[in-house]
């Protein structure tokens, strides 16, 4: 893919940006940041050029005022919510984050937990984060949030919770994933900061949607399929519009709690200084996009690979039939179909030649290798194999690794590991491929051609191991697979 979007201008006016919205409000600005800090690959993914870490980068030009605040449910503390990239719970993600952000050099104040109603299980993480001398606080669960804005604004609502303490002029408050209640703590800040004779603001920080692109833009809609299992909608900003007589694209729940906010800055202040949802936010990635056809062309694949994830969570019973039928409905907006992603055919064309459980790689040049299982190796497997040695430019005949190598593993697993699957994973047959790399050209050739296969695109016709998930996952491969379930071996 090529590039299409400016990453360094990104980082310069973006910060720049941030800046001058401290400013205007007596240097304290409370900064929702909605979206990924670290490892953001769904930006990286629509917006070819954008690197998963241009937040934290720009962020880190700001770090000497700047004060991290994380924020975490109760509700997904309970329900032991995953994030779904990174294979772990939120609640892990939260000490993950924070060892991040302070081996980076920002100084991270505390934890707030929100959606608080007594569970134990966010009463026990409370106990743990104490225990690591991290500062916690709790908000409560507000009855008629977001619509009863006469209790939300008042001592039983706002006022329940605790107050957080903070000492810098940006306040970053950020969540290991979406619906965490990032926003609300921010106004419950400002309405206890009004309280204690502070004067501070809140802007917001999300990438997607970006407001300056048509609603249906593949970059808007690749995030409406991202967030299908939470139902966001874009849509076109109406306070925007009545404003400024100007489209405006935003979302569902920014759109609902504006008059929160609204009625919030004119008890503090006497108005509001937003006129909009869309002003709320600081933003710049839309002015960042120096390709459109790329960065269409590559939305497009993401909401294909994220019709896949969810027939698939589908399958595993981790989401319903509207997450489908919904990213469905997108890519019929779109005017794309799963036959768009070309890995999906080949993988799919050689199956019906074989019968077997086949898949298929797409190389950044456009080349189309494929694979099957043998009684050796599984598809996985033998795919990475397959590609590294066309990279390397060695003879497709040529054995990597030679069945009497293979066959003791396969009986270590068997006899000694007691599994059921003899075939070598793809974990396996890397590992063997660095051993063999030592003495053997062809090998370390091979290996060398891994970095290679980051950003290259993978359907298999089967759902895939855990371990093999993992592997594609660390090689920065993008995968997608058919709901259906690997015949036992």
């Amino acid at each position: 893919m090529e590039v299409g979007f400016d990453n360094e201008k990104y980082l310069r006016i973006q910060s720049e940006h941030i800046k001058q919205r401290i400013a205007q409000f007596g240097n304290k600005l409370y900064l929702e940041f909605g979206g990924k800090l670290f490892d953001d690959y769904h930006a990286s993914r629509v917006l070819p050029g954008f690197q998963p870490d241009s937040k934290l980068r720009m962020l880190m030009q700001l770090s000497d005022d700047a004060e991290i605040v994380i924020v975490i449910s109760a509700v997904d503390i309970e329900k032991n919510k995953i994030r779904s990239d990174l294979g772990i719970t939120y609640d892990a993600d939260v000490l993950r984050l924070r060892d991040e952000f302070i081996s980076r050099g920002f100084m991270v104040g505390s934890v707030v937990i929100t959606h608080y109603n007594g569970q134990q299980s966010a009463i026990a993480f409370s106990k743990r984060l104490e225990r690591l001398n991290i500062r916690t606080y709790f908000h409560y669960t507000i009855d008629g949030y977001p619509t009863n804005v006469t209790l939300i604004d008042s001592e039983e609502g706002f006022g329940k919770n605790d107050y957080v303490e903070t000492t810098r002029p940006l306040i970053v408050v950020t969540a290991p994933g979406p619906g965490s209640g990032k926003m609300a703590v921010c106004l419950s800040q400002l309405y206890h900061d009004n309280k204690r004779g502070v004067r501070a603001g809140y802007a917001k920080f999300e990438t997607f949607p970006i407001w300056n692109l048509p609603l249906k833009h593949p970059v808007n809609v690749a995030y409406e399929a991202a967030t299908a299992d939470l139902n966001d909608v874009n849509m076109i900003d109406p306070f925007h519009l009545e404003a400024y007589g100007a489209t405006a694209v935003n979302y569902n729940r920014d759109i609902e709690i504006f008059p929160v906010l609204n009625a919030i800055f004119e008890g503090i202040y006497g108005e509001n200084p937003y006129k909009s949802p869309t002003d709320m936010g600081v933003n710049m990635a839309g002015n960042c996009i120096t390709d459109d056809a790329q960065c269409c062309a590559a939305s497009k694949q993401e909401i294909i690979r994220r019709y896949y994830s969810s027939l698939c969570k589908l399958a595993d019973g981790k989401a319903d039939e509207s997450e489908v039928n919904k990213i469905a409905l997108l890519m019929k907006q779109t005017k794309i179909s799963t036959d768009d992603r070309a890995v999906t055919i080949a993988a799919k064309e050689r199956y019906e030649k074989t019968g077997e459980q086949s898949a298929a790689i797409e190389l950044k040049d456009g080349t189309i290798i494929t694979a099957g299982a043998s009684s050796l190796l599984g598809t996985s497997a033998a795919l990475i194999l397959n590609a590294t040695k066309h990279l390397a430019g060695i003879d497709h005949s040529t054995k990597l690794i030679a069945e009497h190598i293979i066959v003791p593993i396969q009986y270590m697993k068997i006899s000694f590991l007691h599994g059921k699957n003899p075939r070598l994973h793809s974990d396996e047959v890397l590992v063997a491929l660095a051993l063999l790399s030592i003495e053997d050209d062809n090998c370390r050739k091979a290996l060398e051609q891994l970095p290679n296969l980051s950003g290259c695109q993978v359907h298999s016709t089967v759902m895939l191991s855990e371990t093999d998930r993992k592997i594609f996952k660390k090689l920065g491969i993008e995968l997608t697979t058919e709901p259906i379930r690997k015949k036992p071996a």
